[in-house]
């Protein structure tokens, strides 16, 4: 189960639950205003404000994270692109002989990173090819190396080992910010505090003389809806949210090594 399916099933399992509460609290209530007509309600104002002041702070905190984490993947797609293109175009300070291989490589290359994210969301088969691309990494730095020392130039040298150093150094970014997400235990403190929300709602709505069926299953719907699509930005190679759309722009790039 990946990780789109997993945020599916959460949603679900969090707008059966909520739906759950609500009757639960609903019941409750009734239940107490048999006993205490009056004071049923007292005090319970100050304890509903401060929880769904909580929940909403929660909500923000975690929708602006994955918000912020989703625009950061998008740009480093675009600095990878933008490493890539530098060192490329660096290529030209190598003699013929040493140019024209690796600029095979470089198309090799960035194929193997293309795909890497294609095979996606085949966890396996991505990281497989992304040991590939490693594999090419090695062979371009290498091949780069002893170009420079044969061409004894100190200008290519300086302008293309470093720009190869940044194209590499830009993968282990991209792959440590896919897999940079909030520990576990807030998405937990969330569910939680939506599920004990929906108690204090339906607890709040047993003043009626029925439920409202409508109120109940739109409050429900939002809050899963919402955790969803906080989920599905954290993940945004799975689910409705994606950032493939950015890949372009290497498609564009690998078309102009052509």
């Amino acid at each position: 189960m990946n990780q789109s399916e997993v945020g599916i099933l959460v949603a679900v399992c969090l707008f059966g639950g909520m739906l759950f509460f609500l009757e639960a609290g609903r019941r409750i209530g009734l239940r107490r205003y048999k006993e205490d007509t009056d004071g049923v309600r007292a005090g319970l104002g100050v304890i509903e404000g401060a929880l769904f002041g909580l929940l909403g702070l929660m909500i923000a905190f975690t929708f602006s994270g994955a918000a912020s984490r989703f625009d950061e993947r998008r740009e480093l797609i675009v600095q990878e692109a933008n490493a890539i293109g530098t060192a490329y175009l660096r290529l030209d300070v190598l003699p013929d002989d040493a140019r024209l291989p690796l600029r095979a490589l470089f198309r090799d290359y960035l194929d193997s990173r293309l795909k890497t994210y294609e095979l996606l969301p085949d966890i396996d088969a991505a990281f497989r090819e992304l040991g590939h691309s490693i594999e090419i990494q090695s062979r371009i730095w290498r091949s780069a190396r002893i170009a420079c020392e044969e061409s004894k130039s100190q200008s290519a040298t300086m302008l293309l080992l470093p720009a190869l150093n940044e194209m590499f150094d830009i993968v282990t970014t991209r792959i440590m910010a896919a897999r940079t997400h909030p520990p576990a235990i807030v998405f937990m403190l969330l569910g939680v505090l939506a599920l004990t929300g929906a108690l204090l709602a339906g607890f709040g709505m047993s003043g009626g003389r029925s439920r409202s069926l409508l109120h109940m299953v739109a409050f429900a719907l939002i809050m899963a809806s919402t955790v969803y699509v906080i989920f599905d930005l954290e993940y945004p190679r799975l689910g409705l949210f994606r950032v493939d759309d950015f890949d372009q722009v290497l498609v564009d790039l690998r078309a102009t090594m052509n």
